[in-house]
């Protein structure tokens, strides 16, 4: 990091998103409310699929690492944010703006592999069940995971090398709550127009890429349904809606961001905010909190009296009680749970997954 002492630029200035003061404490209490939220919400889920056997299936296994990743995509730019608020003058180490730039990079990358593997995880059960158990087997999960960690860090690392070379003697103003390459690169003092390239050629590319092969997934999902029954395609549809949701809301930003060639830096730090907080609340919501089996799960730990019980069923916080005490109908719940024959795959066949790893 010998490059990063060579800059004359010592920290940033972070603008934030207001600078009123009434809403400065709006935001602070609503952002903490949430972030708190999420946090418990994830480890609750993580709770469940390794310490209940019914959980251990490749579908729980993606779903676990995936609460992971969101409270991993979260605590890089949230907690700071949270304490910048009340600040007047709001400054980040050049150092530390590096660092998390880099994190949201890898950690992003790690969660866009994670969603495809989601994706190939829905289409294998419902377009080839009968070789789901061979196909998404013990060894493909794991390598589906480390897949992710090595694309992430290549994903950044690559951006990565290049900006940390850029000079920066002047302007310091980032005008948002966090760091990122399209911001911090217009403030080189150097032309940046073949870095702005480069950023948009590695995450642009990887955003749309993305996007593209889970519509695509879905697609896939929706066209087999309707050829076996076309009752169940308006079930399907319902179902997929939501995931679909999540994705749109998740890469929009990315979008915005990295491929879109127009400007929008007024307005990307605000769509950012999904990214930050909205997405990791939805995906716990539609992926796992209003699942059939998490919420037998939850019921067998309210039976028993566990620690998870006391700490996360019976917090006083109305978001997360609106999950767990008041979840949603059957017919929304997630693609697993649909009531297709061909879908008839209990994660109880797979009790000892985990344990295979």
């Amino acid at each position: 990091m010998d490059e990063l002492n060579n800059s004359v630029v010592s920290e940033f200035v972070l603008l934030g998103l207001s600078s009123s003061s009434e809403t400065k404490v709006f935001l602070m209490l609503i952002f903490s409310l949430i972030y708190l939220g999420i946090i418990l919400g994830n480890l609750f889920i993580l709770f469940l699929v390794i310490f209940d056997s019914h959980l251990h299936s490749p579908m729980y296994f993606l779903l676990a690492n995936l609460s992971l990743i969101d409270v991993g995509l979260l605590s890089t730019t949230v907690p700071k944010m949270i304490a910048d608020l009340p600040k007047e003058y709001k400054i980040i180490s050049f150092q530390g703006c590096m660092t998390q730039i880099s994190f949201i990079h890898i950690i992003g990358g790690v969660e866009m592999v994670l969603l495809i593997a989601m994706a190939f995880d829905r289409y294998t059960a419902i377009c080839k069940p009968l070789h789901y158990l061979n196909i998404m087997n013990p060894k493909i999960c794991v390598l589906f995971v480390i897949t992710s960690w090595v694309t992430g860090v290549i994903h950044a690392m690559s951006q990565f090398v290049f900006i940390v070379n850029l000079p920066f003697c002047g302007p310091n103003k980032v005008d948002s709550f966090y760091c990122d390459f399209p911001r911090v690169i217009k403030l080189a003092c150097t032309d940046g127009a073949k870095f702005e390239f480069i950023v948009a050629a590695n995450s642009g590319f990887m955003t749309m890429g993305t996007f593209f092969l889970l519509i695509l997934s879905y697609i896939f999902i929706l066209v087999t349904v309707w050829k076996r029954s076309s009752g169940d395609l308006s079930k399907a549809s319902v179902t997929l809606s939501a995931h679909v949701t999540v994705v749109v809301l998740f890469f929009t930003p990315c979008m915005f961001l990295y491929a879109w060639p127009f400007p929008t830096s007024s307005i990307d730090k605000y769509l950012f905010i999904v990214d930050f907080a909205i997405t990791p609340v939805l995906n716990p919501a539609i992926y796992t909190l209003r699942n059939n089996d998490i919420k037998d799960s939850h019921q067998t730990i309210e039976q028993t009296g566990t620690l998870c019980q006391i700490l996360l069923i019976r917090f006083d916080f109305g978001v997360l009680k609106l999950y767990i005490h008041h979840p949603l109908k059957p017919l929304h719940s997630g693609i697993w749970n649909l009531t297709w024959p061909d879908l008839d795959i209990s994660s109880t066949s797979l009790n000892n997954f985990l344990l295979l790893l």
